[in-house]
C-alpha cells in the first residue's frame, strides 16, 4: 500500500513539473511572438520606409489596371442602391400603411362536414 502511494506522489510531482514546463515554455513563447509583432510594427512605423508612391514612371497597364479597378468598385453601387432604395421603401410601405381591419373568410367548396351515422 505504502509503495504505490509513493509511486502515485512520485507520478504527480513528475507531472506537475512537466506542466510548469510546458507553461514556461507557453510564455516564452508569447513573449517571443509579441516582441517580433511590436519590433514589426516600430520597423514598418519608421520614417525610412514612410515614403510616398511616385507615378511618374507608371506605364499604361497600371492606369489602365486602376481605371478598370475603379469601374467595377462603381459598378456595385448599382445593386447595392437598388437593394437600399427597396429597403427604405418596404419599410415606409410598412410604416405608413393603413390597415384595413376587415378580415376575409376563405371558404373552400366540398369542405362540408358530414354526419356520420353509426
Amino acid at each position: 500500500m505504502i509503495p504505490l502511494l509513493l509511486a502515485r506522489e512520485m507520478h504527480n510531482q513528475r507531472v506537475n513539473s512537466q506542466e510548469k514546463e510546458e507553461l514556461k515554455m507557453e510564455k516564452k513563447a508569447k513573449g517571443l511572438k509579441i516582441g517580433l509583432m511590436v519590433g514589426l510594427i516600430t520597423l514598418m512605423a519608421s520614417p525610412a520606409f514612410a515614403r510616398s508612391i511616385s507615378l511618374k514612371g507608371a506605364g499604361t497597364a497600371l492606369w489602365i489596371f486602376i481605371i478598370i479597378g475603379a469601374i467595377i468598385v462603381l459598378l456595385q453601387l448599382i445593386p447595392a442602391a437598388i437593394l437600399f432604395f427597396s429597403f427604405i421603401g418596404t419599410t415606409t410601405t410598412m410604416a405608413f400603411k393603413k390597415e384595413k381591419r376587415v378580415e376575409e373568410e376563405v371558404v373552400l367548396p366540398g369542405a362540408e362536414p358530414v354526419a356520420v351515422k353509426k
